[in-house]
């Protein structure tokens, strides 16, 4: 047999795509999927195009989610998510996907996996295996589907959409256990070839490392062309991620770091300015209350990952952090308007202090999502093995 085939759904969670598959479709032994999730997106492509997959080139639509019933007391669902390296042969399981999981409820519904109730709002509660955390999809059901239809708009995604409210519960620590992996709101690291490097280092929906723009040599209003451009500000912004991944505890070394690229999430912060969009605009420093430029598999990315938004937004609320100097807002309201190469996303945090240590209670946000097909997908049965 020359190519096989899987039951899969194809959507838009937020600012992302990925291909959905149903846990039972897949081989009992989780070792053996990303062999098949590699030949599903067409990876590794030197092109960097995924042509001959379901990839588009870039890290936010080379992506796969599995759903499947809940192994969770206090969850519907379970979701595990893949990122899919598009240049080499990573498949990385150790992050969650925060735009799709914007995705998770409505396919919970759709595919039956929750039953589906009258027309209105709906709750499913999620248990993401990555992060063993859960969250709370709350959308509204329509003619026994999740709704579609909508006034809400996403900067980055065309068109308008039905909301889909989601609450990270107690976010902080997916990845090392603690809020702040080192103890401190800022940290100086010791980076290879830049010396002395002061950052944030937080986990909180996925482990994140804030440096002021400014201190890399930028100015945090670059687009993304202008990052791939620079392959010196590449060089730094890789660095610095190595360098906190090992003071974070997720890598023992840079060498291992580099191996495992997509944790922690780097990004370049800095004061509201006014900045160009990738729409061709120009984005008024007053819409914004921080801006940041955030990578993920060594690429820019064309907005900003939910799970980076809601790190950033806990970051901006926890005393003495890089962010919390940076963003032109206040703990008084509730909501922080992050600015990115396509727009602005609103998002909420909440921090307290316990003791000697700041717990994140929640951080929410909302985005809307769309199935765009389903059916059966292809992949190179050579490839999958």
């Amino acid at each position: 047999m020359q190519q096989s085939r899987l039951r899969a759904v194809f959507m838009r969670g937020g600012t992302s795509k990925a291909v959905m598959f149903h846990r039972e479709d897949l081989p009992a032994d989780q070792a053996s999927w990303a062999p098949i999730f590699r030949a599903v997106m067409g990876s590794p492509d030197p092109y960097a195009r995924q042509l001959d997959g379901m990839g588009g080139g870039v890290s936010s639509v080379s992506k796969i989610c599995i759903v499947g019933p809940s192994t969770h007391p206090d969850a519907d669902v379970d979701y595990t998510f893949a990122q899919v390296s598009v240049k080499d042969d990573r498949v990385d399981f150790s992050a969650i996907c925060g735009n799709m999981t914007s995705a998770i409820g409505p396919f919970a519904i759709d595919e039956g996996l929750v039953p589906c109730p009258p027309d209105g709002p709906t709750t499913v509660r999620i248990h993401n295996t990555n992060t063993r955390k859960i969250i709370h999809a709350q959308f509204n059901v329509q003619g026994g589907a999740a709704a579609v239809d909508g006034e809400m708009s996403l900067d980055g995604v065309a068109g308008t959409g039905s909301p889909i409210r989601l609450d990270f519960l107690h976010p902080g620590g997916p990845s090392t256990g603690r809020l702040l992996p080192t103890g401190h709101a800022c940290d100086t690291l010791d980076v290879p070839g830049l010396g002395p490097v002061n950052a944030s280092l937080i986990d909180a929906a996925n482990p994140c490392v804030f440096v002021e723009a400014r201190a890399l040599g930028a100015t945090g209003i670059e687009l993304p062309g202008e990052i791939e451009s620079n392959p010196e500000l590449l060089r730094k912004l890789e660095a610095v991620r190595r360098a906190a991944s090992v003071a974070m505890g997720l890598a023992p070394d840079a060498e291992a770091a580099g191996l495992k690229a997509s944790l922690p999430l780097v990004a370049l912060v800095a004061s509201p300015a006014d900045a160009p969009l990738l729409s061709g605009a120009v984005q008024s420093a007053a819409k914004t209350d921080i801006l940041v430029r955030m990578m993920s598999t060594g690429q820019p990315h064309r907005a900003v990952p939910l799970t980076g938004a809601l790190c950033l937004a806990v970051a901006c609320r926890v005393p003495g952090s890089l962010p919390a100097q940076v963003v032109a807002t206040t703990g008084a309201d509730p909501d922080i308007r992050i600015g990115h190469p396509s727009g602005v996303i609103v998002v909420a945090a909440h921090v307290e202090r316990q003791g000697e240590t700041l717990q994140a209670r929640h951080a929410s946000a909302y985005r809307t999502a769309r199935r765009l097909f389903k059916g059966e997908v292809y992949y190179r049965t050579s490839l999958a093995r």
